[in-house]
C-alpha cells in the first residue's frame, strides 16, 4: 500500500489555506501543494503529481466541480483521488458531490490538528476498496 505523500490543496480563502497548509505538513508530515484558485490548480497539479486533491467547493472563477471537471481532463490526473471541502454538507450536497466523483466530502470549519489524519484515514479507504 503506497502510503498518502502529496496533497494537492485548493482553497481561495488566505486564512484557511494558510491554516490547513500548517496542519497537513507540521502535524501530518505531508508534502502540500497550495492553489488559491482553481485555474492555477489545473495548470500546476500534473506537476505536483498529487496523491490526493484537497478541493474547496466554493471558489470565483473556477468553483470546486468546473475544477474538478478540469482536472480529470488531464490524462495523469483523471485517477487522482478528489476530496471536497465545503461548510454545506447536508445529506443531498454530499450525495451530489459525491456524483460528481469526490471520493468524500469533508466540513469546513475543520479540526486542524485532525485534518491530516482525516486525509490518512480515507487514503487507507480508498487503498483496500
Amino acid at each position: 500500500m503506497t502510503e498518502l505523500q502529496r496533497v494537492l490543496y485548493v482553497e481561495d480563502d488566505e486564512d484557511i489555506r494558510v491554516v490547513a497548509e500548517v496542519a497537513l505538513e507540521m502535524v501530518g508530515g505531508l508534502e502540500v501543494k497550495v492553489c488559491a484558485s482553481g485555474a492555477q490548480a489545473l495548470d500546476e497539479a500534473q506537476a505536483f503529481a498529487p496523491h490526493l486533491i484537497l478541493l474547496d467547493v466554493m471558489m470565483p472563477g473556477l468553483d470546486g466541480p468546473m475544477t474538478l471537471a478540469g482536472l480529470r481532463q488531464i490524462p495523469a490526473l483523471v485517477d487522482t483521488p478528489v476530496l471536497f471541502m465545503t461548510a454545506k454538507v447536508q445529506p443531498a450536497e454530499v450525495a451530489h458531490y459525491k456524483s460528481l466523483g469526490a471520493v468524500d466530502v469533508l466540513s469546513k470549519p475543520f479540526d486542524p490538528m485532525c485534518l491530516a489524519d482525516q486525509l490518512k484515514l480515507i487514503w487507507r479507504g480508498l487503498e483496500t476498496s
